[in-house]
């Protein structure tokens, strides 16, 4: 098998004289490397000698990706490496300044998405863009494969009411695109309209997941240490919308899921009646070390994926929550604290952008019926992103 050839290294391969004589920002974090080497990205543009890296900028977490917990803002600083300045988008500022951007001529964003729209490093790529636009800037994506494939779409489009930074488009919650053609949606369908340049990848087809690449994982964030977690994250997910555990402070982050209240074999029990496919629902026990429930036993499920191809995550994590709702509706709560800078509207709302599901799982609305409800929206989005697929 040929392993998949990333942006990056044909940016700085064939294609370096799009940079030469060009003062460069780089938007990057610790998985931006170049998996022949293993050398992170900054590393290598800061010693190239035809290259003029002046500016860098970290995305949530941080640019070495040593920022634990979401929703915990990352300060600007100078990188002790290089002695360049990092701006941190996920502090006070989220969409580069006039005066970050002075020395430079070109954006060039290498980041890893986890082909999920509750993510936010989209929707700094988006932000570095519209920057862009106004001061005149270009902005070159360096193309990374979607971890959980090109072809599979799923949940309900996000409405203009619920924008957030976990959903600044009419994206469905599994979009299924890299972040190169994502990047091209933005600027065209949804009108940013700055000078953009996609450098593509090589020998990547629409249904391989990441594990089938030949690249090595280097995880994005702090709890997605792998490809299956990716797999389980647009499920689980939606448990950071109540005051479950998704399993953060656990060595099975989006895996083990619950709360001390929690029956696991009930819990299990109910959610087998579903009979969802490619997943598994064993009972659990597990005690975080941090986040919700910190050194307390939370009683839950361990998710099992038992077919990738046929599991449908965003119906999972629904089911998940609903079955919760109903089965201890004195302990339930959705969430309490402001999710992602949204202080005024509920979280669960702001995760599955809109308020219509959290209504249907109030309501006792069936699962199947959730489900149907946003597929029109849905097929709408699968024929609007078919002119932005680069492969």
């Amino acid at each position: 098998m040929q392993r998949t050839i990333l942006g990056i290294e044909n940016l700085t391969g064939d294609l370096l004289e799009l940079i030469e004589a060009r003062r460069v920002a780089l938007v990057c974090n610790q998985a931006s490397v170049l998996p022949e080497t293993f050398r992170h990205a900054a590393d290598l543009f800061f010693e190239h000698p035809d290259i003029d890296l002046t500016t860098i900028f970290g995305p949530q977490h941080g640019i070495r990706g040593d920022v634990q917990y979401n929703m915990i803002e990352t300060p600007h600083a100078r990188d002790k490496h290089t002695g360049l300045m990092v701006y941190s988008l996920y502090s006070d500022v989220r969409e580069p300044k006039e005066e970050m951007l002075v020395d430079v001529d070109d954006i060039v964003i290498d980041l890893q998405d986890v082909g999920c729209r509750i993510y936010t490093f989209i929707y700094t790529m988006a932000n570095c863009m519209r920057a862009a636009k106004k001061f005149g800037k270009r902005v070159i994506v360096c193309d990374r494969p979607n971890p959980i494939n090109g072809i599979l779409v799923e949940g309900n489009v996000t409405e203009p009411d619920f924008f957030s930074f976990v959903g600044q488009f009419e994206l469905p919650t599994r979009h299924g695109m890299t972040i190169g053609e994502l990047a091209l949606m933005f600027n065209d369908h949804f009108g940013i309209g700055c000078d953009l340049e996609i450098v593509k990848m090589q020998n990547w087809r629409r249904e391989m997941w990441g594990d089938e690449t030949g690249l090595p994982w280097i995880l994005p964030s702090p709890n997605v240490p792998d490809v299956d977690t990716c797999v389980v994250f647009p499920a689980t997910v939606h448990l950071e919308g109540t005051e479950l555990s998704e399993g953060r402070g656990t060595t099975l982050p989006f895996f083990l899921n619950g709360a001390p209240f929690i029956d696991p074999y009930k819990w299990a029990a109910k959610l087998r009646e579903f009979d969802l496919p490619g997943i598994a629902f064993r009972e659990a026990y597990f005690r975080p070390t941090f986040c919700e429930f910190a050194g307390q036993t939370c009683g839950g499920v361990q998710i099992h994926i038992t077919d990738r191809n046929v599991f449908k995550p965003v119906i999972t994590g629904i089911a998940m929550v609903k079955t919760a709702f109903e089965m201890y509706p004195q302990r339930f709560q959705w969430r309490q604290n402001a999710y992602e800078y949204e202080f005024e509207k509920n979280p669960f709302d702001v995760i599955c952008g809109t308020d219509k599901i959290r209504k249907q799982i109030e309501n006792g609305v069936a699962l199947d019926e959730i489900e149907d409800a946003w597929q029109p929206e849905l097929e709408q989005f699968r024929e609007a992103r078919a002119k932005y697929l680069l492969y």
